[in-house]
């Protein structure tokens, strides 16, 4: 069990009532909690797929359901995210959710940020207080007060301008999602790569965060049938948002990987998120490299950037076909390669 689920059992005493878990990651805890059951959710696809069958839980992905109603829980437990932006969304949507001297309760770990997540709270909610000091982690809590209710998250809808080869497109964002408002500069390169090619046929963009890539190959490439997909509910609201401002007619929809995806294409483009982080891990690489030739014809397109040190070009020759870098730098390498 993590150490954050650990130390929500140990204040169990916390929890009462109809219980809401805003960014759980895993259902492991569930039976350990003395509530009576309700709301468990995730902005992660994968994991919400996970939750399935769960008995008195309603699994929710994303912050726009209709199980996440005003004033339906007696507690709500937030648990850390990323970025500071992210932690004021998830306890914007707890405290609407939660009813008027119900309970809320935040909790992380210190790596997580807990300390400054604290001051945020603390910032909305003034009484909160800590309960809580244990295994590397802190619990959070104070009760709700009145006028908390009316959660929008069109409210939470920022736009950006962003400049892509002389081609100025705008961005949708919000709270928690990567490169928010900026275009970063992998995904600078992998465009660069095109040049004067115009893709045809279907396209799919793979891990497409806010739709910039599909964005600007609809724009280059208007008779395209674009389809996108991500694992993030903020990335897929965004770029549903992108793609609808830009008038375009692509599809966009949560999946785990391709494991949502039917059908193949004649491009697969994406800045997979398969090259952060301080350990070399391919496995999470293989795994969509092998799926991504299942969604390829015969003749078809990857087109991928990646951190230069990973050994991409190896995989792409392995899963896809003879595979050439059409850009290379000690940062960032551009693969295009075609499935045999």
């Amino acid at each position: 069990m993590l150490n954050t689920h650990d130390v929500l059992v140990r204040n169990r005493e916390a929890v009462n009532g109809r219980l809401g878990l805003i960014g759980l990651t895993d259902a492991a805890v569930l039976p350990e909690l003395p509530a009576e059951g309700g709301i468990v959710m995730t902005e992660n696809y994968g994991i919400y797929r996970s939750w399935s069958g769960l008995a008195k839980w309603r699994p929710v992905f994303g912050y726009r359901d209709e199980a996440l109603a005003a004033d339906s829980l007696d507690t709500a437990v937030v648990f850390m995210p990323k970025s500071r932006l992210e932690l004021e969304l998830r306890l914007a949507l707890a405290g609407h959710m939660t009813k008027a001297g119900g309970q809320l309760l935040l909790v992380g770990e210190k790596k997580e940020g807990i300390a400054s997540g604290a001051r945020v709270l603390e910032t909305i909610m003034p009484n909160a207080y800590k309960i809580d000091s244990a295994r590397h982690c802190q619990v959070w809590q104070v009760e709700v007060p009145a006028g908390m209710t009316g959660f929008d998250l069109d409210a939470w809808l920022s736009w950006h301008h962003v400049q892509v080869n002389g081609s100025e497109l705008a961005i949708a964002g919000l709270p928690g999602i990567f490169s928010d408002g900026r275009l970063d500069e992998g995904t600078a390169r992998l465009l660069e790569s095109f040049g004067d090619v115009v893709p045809t046929g279907k396209v799919l963009d793979f891990a497409c965060g806010a739709g910039v890539v599909g964005a600007w190959l609809a724009r280059k490439a208007p008779d395209i049938r674009l389809d996108a997909v991500d694992v993030q509910f903020q990335a897929v609201h965004c770029a549903r948002e992108t793609f609808g401002r830009a008038g375009m007619q692509g599809q966009v929809w949560p999946s785990d990987g391709l494991s949502s995806v039917e059908g193949q294409y004649d491009l697969l483009v994406s800045n997979p998120p398969f090259h952060t982080g301080v350990r070399t891990d391919t496995s999470m690489t293989e795994a969509f490299l092998r799926d991504a030739a299942k969604h390829l014809v015969r003749g078809g397109e990857l087109r991928i950037v990646a951190n230069t040190f990973l050994p991409y070009r190896d995989l792409i020759q392995r899963y896809i076909g003879p595979c050439e870098i059409l850009s290379e730098d000690k940062r960032f390498s551009v693969y295009r390669a075609i499935r045999r």
